[in-house]
């Protein structure tokens, strides 16, 4: 963790906040950005890299439970448990491995594109015909549900899965967004609680204890700070900014593979 300059940590925790509450992938950024910036971060030890991410993880989720970036939508049980046991049991089953395996630059830009293609597939849906009052059912926490857990897959996006989930299930952009944080509160949560038990199983060496502290102090005033600027209503707005984004960023990083395979 000497490795990782300070000021390194600090700047992938203050990217942590915007990146955790629009549908652009944290994870997605705190892996490309450094790779396309050339920090050593790239070369840590992945347990090392795993430590700190949880570290990011942590401080958002407490920025996130101090601050909710909306209102929670009141559903019946089978609604919340269907959202919920898919992310659930595919983190815990496969979490290790599809981070190993689709964690490359190149499986990130896949699922950049991918999320962007959902995401303006949604949009595509004109008029919305439903609304939050209407009720929730078991099909439409499925929908959430399935949608959480194919975020597994780094720069898919949690957020970003779950609002194209929900526009696709016929609901505004304000509303699929309370859907989203609705059933991805409680995930994200369970996440850090569950990767945080096992590394502090495992101890912190002491010379890896302050960068970890600065990612996640960082983290959380940046989410703390980011949760006060992108309410709601800029979310909505800033959705096909987003999508085109994610494009962009997308195709900066196959145009770096390709320019270091050339």
């Amino acid at each position: 963790m000497r490795e990782l300059p300070l000021r390194h940590a600090v700047a992938l925790g203050l990217l942590h906040g915007p990146t955790e509450l629009l549908p652009i992938s944290s994870s997605g950024h705190t892996a490309l950005v450094p790779w396309l910036a050339g920090w050593p971060y790239t070369r840590l030890d992945p347990k090392q890299r795993k430590s700190f991410e949880v570290a990011l993880h942590v401080g958002t989720a407490t920025a996130l439970a101090l601050n909710p970036p909306t209102e929670r939508v009141r559903g019946n049980g089978l609604f919340l448990l269907a959202a919920l046991l898919p992310p659930a049991i595919a983190g815990y089953a496969l979490g290790d491995q599809i981070e190993r395996r689709l964690g490359s630059p190149s499986t990130i830009a896949a699922g950049l594109l991918g999320g962007a293609v959902a995401l303006l597939g949604g949009e595509q849906r004109g008029a919305d015909p439903r609304s939050l009052a209407d009720g929730l059912g078991l099909s439409d926490g499925l929908a959430l549900g399935v949608a959480q857990a194919l975020a597994l897959m780094p720069g898919v996006s949690r957020s970003g899965a779950t609002l194209a989930a929900g526009r696709a299930m016929g609901f505004s952009r304000r509303d699929a967004d309370r859907l989203s944080w609705t059933v991805g509160l409680p995930v994200i949560a369970g996440a850090t609680l569950l990767q945080g038990s096992r590394f502090a199983r495992g101890g912190t060496p002491r010379q890896a204890s302050l960068t970890l502290a600065a990612g996640a102090t960082s983290a959380l005033l940046s989410t703390l700070a980011s949760s006060k600027v992108l309410d709601r209503r800029r979310r909505a707005r800033l959705l096909p900014a987003c999508v085109a984004y994610r494009g962009a960023l997308a195709a900066v990083a196959i145009r770096r593979m390709r320019d270091n395979t050339s």
